[in-house]
């Protein structure tokens, strides 16, 4: 088998023979094989940087981000190329069956579980009273970074070749828009659950603002796709679709659930079917919105947020949570940094396009959102924390800058430059975090406790 060893701004480059002949085609047993392996190295890698991420306080969420793209050709790739082509066989083609075959949709698995419990843990009633802050700080975490995106997307697309020749002017600019204004919804959850501040003022605001630019920014991904492909039903679907899905799954799933809770419950503890239906609508949830161009995630976010809470809630968090943390979401992270290739920013204009690109998202997210929080009256001291949480990309950027590659909508140089963009803002979250705020959680009301795992259960 093949392996890529290097890319141009606008096809792929020359490819070269791992071993020095051509491997044979992987056949089932073959593909479980290595599967394994890699899955025994992906989680003891990621607990080790994790160890090392800890003394800098650091979540595990960020070191299994560092860990995926020092997995890929940027580091152990650069280092030991042969060990790592035969470890991560990889055909960016997609002619062969290899590591993609399976790493793919298991990463989509573990990040619908955890969007599933995301939105279980979810709390509506603060989004609710904190609407207006929520809008607000969306609406600014969404215009600003848009416009800067656009405008650099402009000069980019003039100034170089980082958007290859099929790309459009106005789909290159939409595109880099949308990659700026989003935020990173999952690996935010997870930072607030690391803080401390789940179900606080500051996580929840920064969670409803999160989820509404993430929203808007796979709606502009939608128009860019139908624009490439010169196929506007699919941005009408996607949108339209999506906003079906959440009226059914909110006005019609969610009070059906809420009839049928006795029955999912037995002596207090979630049933076996109970587990089964909540895993078989997650699933469903994120079948749907990925058919309709809206990722799998939004499917099991919306659907996590219409379990019935109380003991349905708390028990699908302690069943579905601790699996899906520890062994499905690292693949993710693995799948994204053997598609990096920090390698091809190989002259002094690509790394100032990179700084650029990084100044841009932090002045119009950080900032935006922390002044948008402050003229709703929130205080200093939380607008501040709201801004830097927001700041974070991490996984979704890089889920919406992966279909940008595989679309060929951007180069592997600009695919680069936005997933260096995305570590080094996920990476500054937390200890910008404890900088300007502190490491002590918000001080938070009585009406407004955390929803743990047993706040979760208490509820009725």
């Amino acid at each position: 088998m093949t392996v890529e060893t290097g890319a141009g701004n606008h096809r792929p480059g020359r490819r070269a023979l791992v071993t020095g002949v051509p491997r044979a085609r992987m056949n089932n047993l073959d593909l479980a094989v290595h599967f394994f392996l890699q899955l025994a190295v992906i989680l003891l890698f990621c607990r080790l940087v994790g160890a090392v991420a800890r003394r800098f306080g650091q979540p595990q969420v960020v070191a299994e981000m560092v860990a995926g793209v020092l997995l890929g050709p940027s580091l152990f790739g650069l280092l030991l190329p042969e060990a790592q082509a035969w470890l991560f066989p990889w055909d960016r083609t997609q002619t062969l069956r290899d590591t993609q075959s399976y790493l793919f949709p298991a990463s989509q698995l573990g990040l619908s579980l955890y969007m599933f419990v995301v939105g279980i843990e979810f709390r509506v009633d603060i989004v609710a009273r904190r609407l207006r802050s929520a809008v607000a700080v969306s609406v600014a975490g969404i215009l600003t970074p848009f416009v800067l995106g656009a405008a650099l997307a402009s000069v980019l697309y003039h100034g170089t070749q980082l958007f290859p020749q099929q790309t459009r002017l106005s789909e290159a600019m939409l595109f880099l828009g949308a990659s700026m204004c989003i935020t990173a919804f999952p690996m935010l959850a997870r930072i607030i659950h690391f803080k401390g501040l789940a179900g606080t003022t500051m996580g929840t605001v920064a969670l409803g603002a999160g989820a509404l630019d993430d929203a808007t920014a796979w709606c502009l991904l939608a128009v860019v796709l139908a624009s490439f492909d010169n196929n506007w039903s699919h941005a009408l679907a996607n949108i339209g679709g999506g906003v079906g899905y959440v009226a059914v799954t909110l006005l019609v799933v969610r009070p059906l659930l809420a009839r049928m809770k006795a029955g999912l419950v037995k002596e207090g503890t979630l049933t076996d079917v109970g587990l089964v239906v909540g895993l078989a609508l997650m699933a469903s949830g994120a079948w749907f919105t990925d058919l309709i161009g809206l990722h799998a995630v939004f499917g099991a976010f919306v659907m996590g947020a219409a379990m019935p809470r109380g003991v349905v809630a708390r028990d699908l968090i302690g069943r579905i949570q601790p699996l899906t943390v520890a062994l499905l979401l690292p693949l993710f992270f693995t799948y994204s940094g053997l598609n990096t290739r920090i390698d091809l920013l190989d002259t002094p204009l690509l790394w100032l396009v990179c700084g650029a690109v990084l100044v841009a998202a932090m002045v119009g997210k950080g900032v935006a959102c922390w002044l948008a929080a402050r003229a709703t009256g929130i205080a200093n001291r939380e607008a501040l924390g709201i801004g830097t949480l927001m700041n974070a990309r991490g996984l979704m950027e890089l889920i919406i800058i992966n279909i940008g590659l595989q679309r060929g909508i951007i180069s592997p140089a600009l695919f680069a430059v936005l997933v260096i963009m995305a570590v080094i803002t996920t990476l500054m979250a937390s200890p910008v975090f404890d900088l300007l705020v502190g490491p002590g959680r918000e001080p938070i009301a009585e009406s407004e406790a955390p929803a743990s795992r047993e706040a979760v259960g208490r509820s009725a």
